[in-house]
């Protein structure tokens, strides 16, 4: 996740409710619990154990270690018959060094979103973005920075996730909008590559139905210390009563973890909900949700390293942010936007 010192301050929400759409009824989406099952805590760390290892060197953003860490993700995809996704070319988009030194030069390479895609069975036009920042902030000092948790738990959870789609549209259960999964890169040096798929959007952003943003899901906190059988929402009722209402049905329903809002407070000293991708989203009228551990004694320091991550918590924060895409992607009607963001 995005250091606070690196972004500043940033401008309340200018979001105009002129889009907003009246409520209606929707109907739940299908039984899921095979497919959230799918999502182990065993494949979550194989997963890890590769992304977060000190051959990908930290995976700093246009390096060759998190070009390294890219292609392993995309073979994945291919192994699971996940394609990237239609009117793209390849599973890449470039983000132009140029885009990401436009601020303040820092020197960054070109890098790349990665991007997989599950077309919807019913409304393949409307979009359900999942979404995690693959970068880290590579080798300081001689030591490599592996962000195991920042935010490698997140870019596995991904892989995880678009599996468990992927099996559902095999056995004639996909979803009836289309899934598209985005790896981000340059998050932490400023949000640049949620900041160029949204100024460079593969699909109409109108036709893009929410974000559910995945940064830092695999420890505990300071204010967790007994149990790590909780989660952090974020965002969640800024844009969509909808939205909010999904999560906590969600997590009622299959997962039942403790909902901790305490970033969630528009007041809130860390100002989370402007520091991971999801806000890229958000800013464009998009309801959107971050899912979240809080930070801790690693956080961006050499020492978050996959020996520390609590793969039970990790599986279930994953396969939350499954069940809330899931039933997104499956309800009638696309969420309702009746709240201004601010």
């Amino acid at each position: 996740m995005k250091k606070i010192c690196s972004i500043g301050l940033l401008s309340a929400l200018l979001i105009s409710c002129s889009g907003t759409k009246s409520s209606t009824t929707a109907t739940s989406a299908p039984d899921v619990p095979s497919y959230v099952q799918s999502i182990t805590a065993e494949e979550l760390k194989t997963l890890l154990t590769v992304v977060a290892s000190d051959e990908m060197q930290g995976r700093e953003t246009g390096s060759y270690g998190q070009k390294e860490a890219g292609k392993y993700l995309i073979q994945q995809y291919k192994k699971n018959g996940i394609p990237f996704p239609k009117g793209a070319t390849s599973y890449y988009q470039t983000v132009p060094a140029a885009f990401m030194n436009k601020d303040g030069d820092e020197h960054l390479p070109d890098s790349e979103n990665i991007w997989a895609f599950i077309e919807g069975s019913e409304k393949p036009n409307e979009i359900v973005v999942i979404s995690a920042h693959y970068d880290h902030v590579g080798i300081k000092n001689g030591k490599v920075y592996n962000g195991a948790d920042d935010d490698g738990s997140g870019t596995v959870g991904l892989v995880e996730i678009a599996q468990a789609f992927q099996k559902a549209k095999n056995e004639g259960h996909g979803p009836k909008r289309s899934i598209l999964i985005l790896h981000m890169t340059g998050e932490e040096h400023g949000l640049y590559g949620s900041s160029y798929y949204s100024e460079h959007p593969l699909f109409d952003l109108k036709n893009t139905v929410a974000d559910v943003n995945i940064d830092m899901i695999g420890r505990r906190d300071d204010f967790h210390k007994e149990s790590n059988n909780y989660v952090y929402l974020i965002g969640s009722d800024y844009l969509s009563s909808d939205l909010y209402n999904i999560c906590e049905d969600m997590n009622k329903k299959y997962v039942h973890m403790a909902i901790d809002y305490k970033y969630n407070d528009r007041k809130d000293p860390n100002r989370f909900y402007y520091r991971s991708d999801h806000y890229n989203f958000a800013k464009n009228g998009i309801p959107s949700v971050f899912i979240f551990n809080g930070t801790h004694a690693d956080y961006h320091k050499d020492t978050d390293e996959v020996s520390k991550i609590e793969f039970d918590a990790l599986a279930k924060r994953t396969q939350l942010a499954f069940t809330i895409a899931w039933e997104i992607a499956n309800r009638d009607n696309r969420l309702v936007v009746d709240k201004s963001g601010n």
